[in-house]
């Protein structure tokens, strides 16, 4: 990276171009999904990315993704949810708060031969982000739902597709 592009990106903060939009490519990303007995399977958040350190308003986002498998743990038709959050899923495979505060929950529709078809997510709210510690993530978090499932199974996902998030950095501590 040469010219002014370098000099923007080493800017005092506050200079940077704004709003920015960012485009996190999911290419080929594997979810690992598990069932505790009948329960939903759950993926506890595959990091795609990382978000810039300060104060981010979070405008909106957008993002298009398809998952396949070819493992046989699940159903031809399985279907599920995905989000994307600043934080893991956790052990209760419910998508909510900081699990979906990028790309809210959404539903996918049932799957074709293992693969769920191209599904939109989005998120119009705006939401003020405390990444002056710098640590945050960008995490694809996915539910299968337990009828798609064998008791007790697991398999990879593979992922594809991608996330664009419109922020604005409004500076750090």
């Amino acid at each position: 990276m040469k010219g002014l592009p370098r000099s923007l990106a080493r800017a005092a903060g506050g200079s940077e171009l704004t709003p920015r939009r960012v485009r996190y490519e999911v290419k080929n990303v594997t979810v690992p999904v598990a069932a505790t007995g009948d329960a939903d399977a759950f993926g506890t958040g595959v990091v795609i990315g990382d978000l810039p350190e300060g104060n981010i308003l979070l405008l909106g986002g957008i993002s298009y993704l398809q998952f396949t498998t070819a493992d046989t743990d699940l159903t031809t038709t399985w279907t599920g949810l995905y989000a994307v959050g600043t934080a893991p899923m956790a052990a209760d495979a419910t998508l909510t708060s900081t699990e979906a505060d990028l790309i809210s929950s959404v539903v996918l529709a049932a799957a074709t031969s293992r693969t769920s078809p191209l599904t939109k997510g989005n998120k119009a709210a705006t939401a003020l982000l405390d990444n002056t510690g710098g640590a945050m993530e960008v995490n694809l978090n996915v539910v299968v739902d337990n009828t798609g499932i064998a008791s007790g199974g697991a398999a990879d996902l593979t992922a594809n597709g991608y996330v664009d998030l419109v922020f604005i950095v409004l500076g750090d501590n």
